[in-house]
């Protein structure tokens, strides 16, 4: 058994834009945006949508959104999304990025919310 939940969305941005497209997205959120100490890819916006981390991620790619997946057991979740239909695109070791079927990306991470959102909002899947 182990338990999963959406931790983040994640505005993939190419480099050059992210600071207007971090402005843009507080804006739109009525929030603000800071980047995020020793994680310099990363603008959070603060409070977007409570319980969730939103961020403007920098890539070199092109623009897109993708949710991580937070888990207590990262290769029981994965082996779950693959028997859904997701596949492999990179295995990071603590962490791999997915397909879903349609395309869209999305990782499955540890946990990183604080403990207790997680224990309070998590899913639990049988083994």
């Amino acid at each position: 058994m182990h338990r999963s939940r959406l931790f983040g969305l994640f505005i993939d941005t190419p480099a050059t834009d992210t600071p207007a497209a971090a402005a843009f997205w507080a804006g739109v959120f009525g929030t603000t945006a800071e980047p995020i100490p020793g994680e310099e890819e990363f603008i959070k916006l603060h409070d977007a949508f409570p319980g969730l981390a939103v961020d403007v991620q920098s890539v070199d790619d092109a623009p897109r959104y993708h949710l991580d997946i937070e888990t207590d057991d990262v290769p029981a979740e994965t082996d779950r999304l693959l028997a859904l239909g997701a596949s492999v695109v990179v295995d990071h070791g603590g962490h791999k990025t997915l397909r879903a079927p349609g395309g869209h990306l999305l990782c499955v991470v540890p946990v990183q919310s604080e403990q207790s959102l997680f224990d309070a909002t998590a899913r639990t899947w049988p083994a």
